[in-house]
């Protein structure tokens, strides 16, 4: 038998959807970073796409990101640092917008020792439609600790990538059927609005 919580699906029509992207802005200066870079580049149009989706939508976009080793960053300096061969035109392409959000964090999730919460609960937010990298640690992170905080959670499948493609199904495993996540495609949560 499998428990689900009392838990109605978002209507994803209503203003109280945000997409939060994770970790998008990365130099991939890591093991197996020239792989994650490869995935990345083959999402980027999907997670553009429902940005450009989201504004129309007017739902909050929120980026979090890894902060890189500079704690006084911000945008620029974040960007500046990540921004190498792997990455540039993944950068270029899924840049904020000054309209976006913009928080940094220190740690896989992107509520842990961040202003996430507070900025949900200011923007009155109950859904997160979550993407970005790497899929089977800090996606996999802030959906359970969305989870956590009783959170609505949509995970496009085709908006997260991991280093290896078996992480990245058991995370959407692990997302779907204990932290009872929607996962989905883009396109069918843009058709879906």
């Amino acid at each position: 038998m499998k428990f689900e919580p009392e838990r109605s699906k978002s209507d994803l029509s209503t203003p109280d959807t945000a997409l939060i992207i994770v970790d998008m802005i990365n130099d991939f200066h890591f093991d197996m970073g020239d792989v994650l870079s490869k995935k990345t580049e083959e999402m980027a149009d999907d997670i553009l796409a429902l940005k450009k989706h989201a504004e129309k939508m007017n739902w909050p976009i929120i980026y979090i990101n890894d902060h890189f080793g500079i704690w006084q960053a911000d945008i620029a300096a974040i960007m500046k640092k990540c921004k190498n061969d792997r990455s540039k035109n993944i950068i270029e392409r899924l840049a904020p917008k000054e309209s976006d959000y913009f928080l940094i964090k220190p740690k896989h999730s992107a509520f842990y020792g961040t202003a996430l919460e507070t900025l949900l609960n200011e923007l009155h937010i109950h859904h997160l439609i979550i993407t970005g990298i790497a899929g089977n640690i800090c996606v996999l992170f802030t959906a359970n600790d969305a989870y956590m905080r009783e959170y609505e959670i949509t995970i496009p499948h085709d908006c997260i990538a991991s280093n290896h493609e078996k992480d990245n199904k058991y995370a959407l495993t692990i997302m779907e059927n204990v932290l009872f996540a929607n996962i989905t495609a883009a396109k069918h949560l843009i058709a879906e609005t």
